[in-house]
Formats: C-alpha cells, sequence, structure tokens
C-alpha cells in the first residue's frame, strides 16, 4: 500500500520502507523500468531489515511515475507508483504542525512526507523580492489517498493565496523575507496512507510542466495508432467568433487550448456531397479538467444572408462496456472505459463551406490556462484499443468493496482476465486475444471479442506444481481489415487505492506501466474446476449437453454450493447453476438449442465464488490464524464441438420471413 518516500531523484540511492496489511516477508522489489532497482537493507549485523530497500535510480531513468511491485513467497503484489525526479530530494524527519517547526526547504527541491491528521504541515522558504515560485503538491496521481490543499502564507502564517483543485501555486514575492508553504488533507486526515511530493521550483517563462502522474483507465484510447506526437497545424487566436473563423482543410491534425472563460474555437472547411469523416478530440485523457463538446454546421448564403444548417453534434465518448452502477452487485466493470472527449462520424450532405465549433462544456466561467486539446480530422481508418483487468468479485448485498487483484496464479489455478475494446472509425470485426512470452507452466485461452461486441475474457491457468519468477505479462488482439492483420496491445487497469465501502470513498481507478505475473506452489488454488477430458465434448446442435467436470478442493470451502456461469461467444446469456462444493464430479447442463449455439469449435470457461479459510502466515511468534475471504473460482477451459442435426438441417426454428417477400 505504501513506500516510503514515494519517489527518489535521479542518480541516487534511496532507502524505503514498504507497508501495507498482513504483507508477508518481502524477497524482492521490482520496478517496471530496468533503470531502477533495488536490494534488501542489512543491519550492522548483516541480516535484511524487514520489508526496507535500498533503490538505485540511474543517471539516464526516465523523469515520471514507474510502478513498483512487491515479491513475497505468494508471488507478485498489485502496483505502486515510484516517483523518478530531477530535483534534489529530502524527506521531513520531525513534526512541522505550526510555523515555529516548519521545516525548511530551498527553492528547487522536492519534500517527501505524510499529512499529520487534524493538522497542517508548515515549510519555510527564504524568497528575494520578485523571486517568483511554483508550488506544487503532487499526492492524486502517485497512488495517495491525500486530497491536497496547499497554501502560501506570510512570515506570521497567514494565508496569501491558496488552492483547493489539484492545480499549481503560482507566487511572486512583493517582499525579502520569510514565506511559509501549508499542506494538508481536504478533510484534515492523515497518515501513512496520506502521503505527497511537495515541490518548490522557479518555472521558466512558458513553463507550464507538472510532476508526472499515473494514467487514468479511460486514456487506454489515446493516442490512435500511427499517430504522430505532436500535431502538425496549431489553433490561432483570436478564432472565437464566425468573422475570425480559422480556415483548415481536411484532413487535420490541430493542437489547441481553452485558454479563456467561455472560449470557442472556430473552423472552417471545404468539403464535397458524399464525404465521409471522423472526427477525434483529446482533451481529458491528455490530463485536462475539460469536457469538450462541438458542432458542425453547413454556412449557407441567400441574397446575402448567412443561414447555417445544422449537420452533427459531437459530445462524449459511450463507455463500450457499462460500468458497475450499484456498487454491492456486480452488473459492469468498476472501471469507466468511455470519456468525456470525443469520438464520432459526419456526413457532408451538401458540398460548400463548413463550420466546425469547439468549445469545453465546463469553461463558461473558469480561466483553465492548462486545458489543452487535440482536434483529429481524418479518412475512417478502422481500429481499436484494448484494456483488461483480472476479474472482479461478484460481490453479495452490502459488500461494497473495491479493490485490484494482481496477476499471482496460484498452483493448479485459473484466473479470468476481463478485456474490453473501444472500436474506432467504424470497425467491427472479431479481435482475437492472446498472451505472448508465458513462462513454462502457465498457459492462456483467449475467448474471442465477437463482431460488434465490445468484452472478451482469457483464461490464464497455472498447471499443478508450475512456479515462475515474475515475468512481463503481454496481451494482444489481433484482427483483420480487409488483407490487413492488425495487433494491438492490452492495457491493464488497477485501483490506485483498496476501498471497503465505495459508496463512502470513490476509488482511483488508473493504467498499470508494465503488468507482471508469477506462479506459485506456496499457496495452492482452493478449488480447481476441470473437464474431466482434454479432448473436445461432442454434441449436437439444439440438444443439452452434459458437460462432465471434476471438482478438486485444497483448502477449506465455507457453504455447500458455488453457482456456476459461462463465459464464451453466445453462452453468457446461460442461467447459472448451482454445484455441490462437496461433490468431486458433477456433470454441467448446457441448453445449446435455448442459447441458439451454431455449429462449430467453441470454447467456454465457466467461474463463479466461493469464501475460503485462508490461513494468516505466521510472523515472529504469533500464532497461525485464519480469515475467510471471498474468491472467484474459475474453471479451466472447456471446448464443445457442436455439430448439425443428424438430417443435415437445423432443429432451430428459422426465423420466418416478412410477408410479400421471398424466403432466401
Amino acid at each position: 500500500l505504501t513506500i516510503v518516500p514515494a519517489g527518489g531523484c535521479v542518480g541516487t540511492e534511496v532507502e524505503v520502507v514498504v507497508g501495507g496489511e498482513r504483507i508477508e516477508p518481502a524477497e524482492a522489489l521490482l520496478f517496471s523500468h530496468p533503470s531502477l532497482t533495488a536490494r534488501p537493507k542489512q543491519d550492522n549485523g548483516g541480516k535484511p531489515v524487514p520489508n526496507s530497500f535500498v533503490v538505485s535510480i540511474a543517471r539516464d531513468a526516465p523523469v515520471g511515475v514507474h510502478d513498483a511491485t512487491l515479491v513475497t513467497a505468494l508471488g507478485i503484489s498489485s502496483a505502486r507508483a515510484f516517483s523518478v525526479g530531477s530535483l534534489p530530494e529530502t524527506s521531513r524527519t520531525a513534526t512541522n504542525t505550526s510555523v515555529k517547526t516548519a521545516t525548511p526547504m530551498a527553492v528547487n527541491s522536492l519534500c517527501n512526507a505524510n499529512t499529520t491528521p487534524q493538522s497542517i504541515d508548515h515549510y519555510r522558504l527564504e524568497l528575494h523580492r520578485g523571486q517568483r515560485i511554483r508550488v506544487e503538491c503532487a499526492a492524486i496521481g502517485i497512488d495517495s489517498r491525500l486530497q491536497p490543499v496547499i497554501a502560501i502564507a506570510d512570515a506570521a502564517g497567514n494565508d496569501v493565496a491558496v488552492e483547493r483543485r489539484n492545480r499549481p501555486l503560482d507566487f511572486t514575492a512583493e517582499r525579502e523575507g520569510v514565506c511559509i508553504v501549508k499542506v494538508h488533507d481536504l478533510a484534515f486526515r492523515g497518515g501513512p496512507a496520506y502521503f505527497y511530493r511537495i515541490i518548490v521550483s522557479e518555472p521558466a517563462a512558458g513553463d507550464d510542466s507538472r510532476h508526472p502522474t499515473t494514467r487514468p483507465v479511460n486514456t487506454f484510447s489515446w493516442p490512435p495508432s500511427g499517430l504522430a506526437a505532436r500535431p502538425t497545424a496549431t489553433e490561432t487566436e483570436p478564432n472565437d467568433s464566425p468573422d475570425a473563423a480559422q480556415a483548415i482543410t481536411l484532413p487535420c491534425d490541430m493542437g489547441g487550448v481553452f485558454l479563456a472563460a467561455g472560449d470557442v474555437d472556430i473552423f472552417e472547411f471545404e468539403a464535397t456531397k458524399g464525404e465521409v469523416w471522423w472526427i477525434e478530440v483529446a482533451s481529458e485523457r491528455l490530463g485536462a479538467p475539460t469536457d469538450p463538446v462541438a458542432v458542425l454546421q453547413r454556412v449557407v448564403t441567400e441574397n446575402g444572408v448567412e443561414r447555417l444548417d445544422d449537420v452533427a453534434e459531437f459530445n462524449d465518448i459511450a463507455n463500450p462496456l457499462k460500468p458497475s452502477s450499484q456498487f454491492y452487485s456486480y452488473d459492469g466493470p468498476p472501471y469507466v472505459t468511455g470519456s468525456a472527449d470525443i469520438l464520432g462520424k459526419f456526413e457532408i450532405k451538401e458540398s460548400g463551406r463548413h463550420r466546425l465549433q469547439l468549445r469545453d462544456l465546463f469553461g463558461g466561467t473558469r480561466v483553465e490556462p492548462l486545458s489543452e486539446y487535440r482536434l483529429v480530422i481524418r479518412r475512417a481508418e478502422p481500429d481499436f484499443a484494448l484494456v483488461g483487468w483480472p476479474l472482479h468479485m461478484e460481490l453479495r448485498n452490502g459488500d461494497r468493496a473495491d479493490l485490484s487483484k494482481p496477476f499471482a496464479l496460484r498452483s493448479g489455478g485459473t484466473i479470468a482476465v476481463e478485456v474490453v475494446a473501444l472500436r474506432r472509425d467504424g470497425f467491427d470485426g472479431d479481435i482475437d486475444l492472446s498472451i505472448e512470452g508465458l513462462p513454462a507452466g502457465v498457459t492462456a485461452t483467449g475467448l474471442r471479442i465477437p463482431k460488434d461486441a465490445a468484452r472478451g475474457i482469457i483464461a490464464l491457468t497455472a498447471a499443478d506444481g508450475a512456479s515462475t519468477a515474475p515475468v512481463p505479462l503481454t496481451i494482444v488482439g489481433r484482427a483483420r481489415v480487409g488483407e490487413a492483420e492488425m495487433c494491438r496491445p492490452c492495457r491493464i487497469a488497477s485501483v490506485a487505492w483498496p476501498i471497503r465501502d465505495h459508496s463512502a470513498e470513490l476509488p482511483q481507478p488508473r493504467l498499470v506501466s508494465s503488468p507482471m505475473l508469477t506462479a506459485s506452489t506456496t499457496e495452492p488454488f482452493p478449488l480447481a474446476i476441470r473437464g474431466t477430458t482434454a479432448a473436445p465434448i461432442e454434441a449436437t446442435v439444439a440438444s443439452t449437453v452434459k458437460v462432465p467436470l471434476t471438482l478438486t478442493r485444497r483448502g477449506k470451502l465455507l457453504g455447500t454450493v458455488t453457482k456456476l456461469r459461462i463465459f464464451g461467444q453466445g453462452f453468457d446469456k446461460a442461467a447459472a447453476v448451482d454445484v455441490p462444493l462437496s461433490a468431486d464430479t458433477h456433470d454441467f447442463p448446457v441448453d445449446l438449442g435455448k442459447l441458439k449455439i451454431e455449429p462449430g469449435r467453441h470454447t467456454i470457461v465457466l467461474y463463479g465464488a466461493a469464501t475460503v479459510a485462508y490461513q494468516q502466515p505466521t510472523h515472529g511468534d504469533k500464532p497461525a490464524a485464519t480469515v475467510d475471504i471471498a474468491d472467484i473460482i474459475v474453471s479451466e477451459p472447456i471446448h464443445l464441438d457442436v455439430k448439425p442435426a443428424a438430417d443435415g438441417g437445423s432443429p432451430i426454428s428459422p426465423v420466418p420471413a416478412p410477408q410479400g417477400e421471398k424466403k432466401s
């Protein structure tokens, strides 16, 4: 849950301590970039200090946020953010909750700390008259629970400027002397979970850079494949009135800023009847607090009078898969994968001059100089983007926890990876999912994302006795557009902090920069469900097939039954089936006729939930204890060969042809 301090400067070594709940004895600390390495810290006697490491940050380490994961006997933990910067860093070592005890800081430096409960942290600066500084508190975006409030005060502690919106404070000293920087949580919470990095710098003219952060989940869809790193054109002000509209030609790739309050950027172009274009705007996905909206109109001039005919309006990118709405019952993933940005199509109905108005829906009264956007108008380039996560628990009523699972496989077990696709520019084909570079003993079966659908599943299985050190996890999706094959990576989503009550605290989902996978024999999977044979099960179309299962229990399971559902193209609507937890075998019924399953090879995965009594590891003289944990149970993939009926036809009733039309 924590790494203290939460970062370091390039070319230095930093001693860090990892913290959390029920942490196993830590074996290693791994980072998502090879320029960061860690070794266990040792005491004067040469023995490892528990959960302490010395992190070496190479001189060529990229400045930014990297993922750190802890390795124990049970496998790999979820990822935590570790920041690498270029400024000298210190850590607060004494209480600084008053002006008198303020921690001295130098300009162009950074200090790591965590807020003090029901208090305000103070930092002391010596400034020259006319000296301009920028003060930033990095917390949101580096996996902290802190909602930062920063203030600049005079030497007596009287506030001069305050920022509560997670923005930097820009300040110019009016006189020579001392000023105080204050930091606290919006609700005055504090402790190890409320860590921050306070940065005081002298920015150069035009420098709007900020402390790097992790990426929100909905940024997985940006940028489109093949897009240049920088736009080829720039919005030119003033362009906020029809008389000052900026002329462009299609296709276009335009960079701009919603600069002033109520800013409207207007662009005009000539287009020909029958042309079809796709428009995409990125702004929220670039990190700006915006909600772009665009209106396209045809400009018609009759008898010297201008008339505007509406062509299209563009707003939010819809969620490819409806996210969870109830917070206590799994009716969708716990991640929002849509965006407030724009992605849409327009067709030119009549040739002539067209006007595009682009504005920030939230920008009517505020000035946000960092609200940049990128406008791309292109011919159709069918494509897709993928994001996935280990399947989340179907929670019981009243259980409102929100957490992420690492890819820590247990011997003999299977986890399901849920994958969501955002389709771009009209792409509607099948997407085949797979995992590349798996170690020995670990297999993966990708269930296809079918045409026009948004969700697919990958079953990731560790064989009995499989054990592997951490390896990179690479998930890809492949599809064809005409004769060309596309291969796109799948980003992985995670919750930055586990939430026990989703109704009381909103989670902070983010993308993981470099996911890892482990397999461990220390603790076998509690309930292994497999087909009785690896060979495909033969069935006839429209029949009810009994899928023979074997159940292997390796731990104490609470309850008598588990409800198993089916993943698989065409099988998702099948009703859940009760399977006794005490059984060694079970015939799982699948009604192929009711589901209208077509002839061919089909792959399914069964999944459900069970509560398992896990034994806690022993620490020192503490006796072993058990804890009841609800866990997802996933079967190994099962293959079905569905054959046509014996007479060569299909007993599934055909849809009757409309009257007056020939039946084909």
